[in-house]
C-alpha cells in the first residue's frame, strides 16, 4: 500500500516536468523552421564581351626571306676568297676573285679590233664623200657611187660589231670578280683558292641568305579558311588574314614578333585536304634560322564580342550537356544549358545561352541547391588571369 502511494507522488511530480520539456522542444523546432537558411559562399564573375581570335596551332618550317646561290659566270682559276664564312655581306660586295689576266687580254684585243674598225670607217667616209661630189658633177659612174655607199655601211657595221664585242669582253672581265647579289649572311665556302670555277658547275661556290625576316610555311585545313571569312562578316575585322599570326619556338615559347600571313595556296592537296600558308615574320635578332621547325598559331575564327567563362564554371548534366549556374536577381542559383565553342587559354567560348552582363558561378557550384541564397564573392584577379 505504501509503494502504491509513492508511485502516485512520482507521477504527480514528473509529468509536469515532461510537459515543459516537450513544449521547449516544440518551440525550438518551430523557431528553426521559421529561421532563414544559411547563405552559401560562392566565387562568381560577370561575363563581359571581348574581342577574341581563335587560332589553329600548326607545325611549320622556317625558310630564308631571300636566298642567293653564288655561282661563277665565267670560267677561270680562283685567286682570292674575299669574305669570312658566317659573316654578313652587303649587296654587290666582292666574294671571289677569278684570275682576270685572260679577260684583260680579251678586252685589249677587242679594243684593238674596234680601233681598226673605226679607222676603216673614217676611210670609208672619205671615199664616200669624194664619190658623192664626183657623182654630182657627172664625172664618175653611179656604180662607183653605190660601191662607196656600201663600203661606208659595212664600215659602220664593223664599228658596231667591234663595240659590242668590246662590251662583252669588258663584262667578262667584270664577272671575274664574283659579287653578292643580295645583303645577307654568307655560309660555307664550297671552293677555295686554286679551284676552277665554271658556269656549268653543279654546286654553288657559296650561299647568301637574308634572314632579317623569314618565311614560316605551314599546312592548314581548307575548311579552316572558310570560318574566318564567315565570322568576320559580323566583326570589326574585314580580312581575317590581317590578324597577326603567333609563332612559338621549339621550346614552346612565344616568339617576340608576330607574323603576317602573306598568302595561301589556291590548290588543295587531294590527299590531305590541306593547303599551304606562308607567313612572313620579322627576325631582327636572327633567332629563327632556315630549316628550323616551329609552331604557328594561324587565325581561324575572329569574334568582336565573344563571351568567355572559365573552364571550371562549366558543369555537365546527366546527359553530358554543358551547363552554367547563373546568379539570379534574388541571389539564388539557376542552371542554364549553353552551347560551347572552342577552349581558349582555359576559357570556354559560349556561343549560345548566355547574355553579356550576367553573373556565373565559377567555384562552389557543387554546394548550390535550388532556391538556396548565395553569398557571391568576385573571382580574384590573379585567378581570372590564370584562367
Amino acid at each position: 500500500m505504501r509503494n502504491f502511494a509513492w508511485f502516485w507522488i512520482f507521477c504527480i511530480l514528473c509529468v509536469p516536468l515532461f510537459l515543459l520539456l516537450a513544449c521547449g522542444d516544440q518551440q525550438d523546432a518551430e523557431a528553426n523552421a521559421t529561421a532563414e537558411p544559411q547563405a552559401v559562399r560562392v566565387i562568381v564573375m560577370t561575363v563581359q564581351p571581348q574581342a577574341v581570335t581563335v587560332y589553329d596551332e600548326l607545325p611549320g618550317r622556317v625558310s630564308a626571306f631571300r636566298t642567293a646561290e653564288i655561282r661563277a659566270q665565267v670560267s677561270g682559276i680562283i685567286q682570292k676568297k674575299l669574305f669570312q664564312e658566317g659573316a654578313f655581306v652587303k649587296a654587290d660586295a666582292p666574294l671571289f676573285q677569278i684570275d682576270p689576266a685572260p679577260f684583260k687580254s680579251d678586252v685589249d684585243a677587242a679594243a684593238a679590233v674596234l680601233a681598226r674598225a673605226e679607222a676603216e670607217l673614217v676611210n670609208a667616209k672619205t671615199k664616200f664623200n669624194r664619190a658623192e661630189r664626183l657623182s654630182e658633177q657627172k664625172i664618175t659612174s653611179d656604180e662607183a657611187f653605190n660601191n662607196a655607199a656600201a663600203a661606208l655601211a659595212q664600215a659602220k657595221a664593223g664599228v658596231a660589231e667591234a663595240t659590242a664585242n668590246l662590251g662583252r669582253r669588258q663584262l667578262e672581265l667584270s664577272n671575274a670578280t664574283i659579287r653578292s647579289p643580295i645583303s645577307g649572311t654568307i655560309g660555307q665556302s664550297f671552293m677555295t683558292e686554286g679551284g676552277l670555277a665554271s658556269p656549268s658547275a653543279t654546286n654553288p661556290l657559296a650561299v647568301v641568305q637574308q634572314i632579317d625576316q623569314v618565311y614560316v610555311d605551314v599546312r592548314q585545313s581548307s575548311m579552316s579558311l572558310e570560318r574566318p571569312r564567315e565570322t568576320a562578316s559580323g566583326s570589326d575585322i574585314e580580312n581575317p588574314e590581317d590578324v597577326p599570326a603567333v609563332i612559338k619556338t621549339i621550346m614552346d615559347k612565344r616568339y617576340g614578333h608576330a607574323g603576317r600571313i602573306l598568302f595561301s595556296d589556291i590548290s588543295v592537296d587531294s590527299a590531305t585536304g590541306s593547303l599551304g600558308v606562308r607567313i612572313v615574320v620579322p627576325n631582327p635578332e636572327n633567332q629563327l634560322l632556315p630549316g628550323m621547325f616551329v609552331r604557328a598559331m594561324v587565325p581561324r575564327e575572329v569574334y568582336s564580342a565573344a563571351l568567355l567563362v572559365p573552364q571550371e564554371a562549366v558543369v555537365r548534366d546527366r546527359a553530358g550537356k554543358p551547363q552554367v549556374i547563373i546568379v539570379t536577381a534574388n541571389k539564388t542559383g539557376e542552371k542554364r544549358s549553353v552551347e560551347l565553342g572552342p577552349l581558349i587559354e582555359r576559357k570556354y567560348l559560349v556561343k549560345r545561352g548566355l547574355v553579356a552582363g550576367e553573373t556565373v558561378i565559377v567555384q562552389g557550384h557543387e554546394r548550390v541547391e535550388s532556391g538556396q541564397p548565395l553569398q557571391a564573392l568576385p573571382i580574384p584577379a590573379s585567378s581570372e588571369t590564370r584562367s
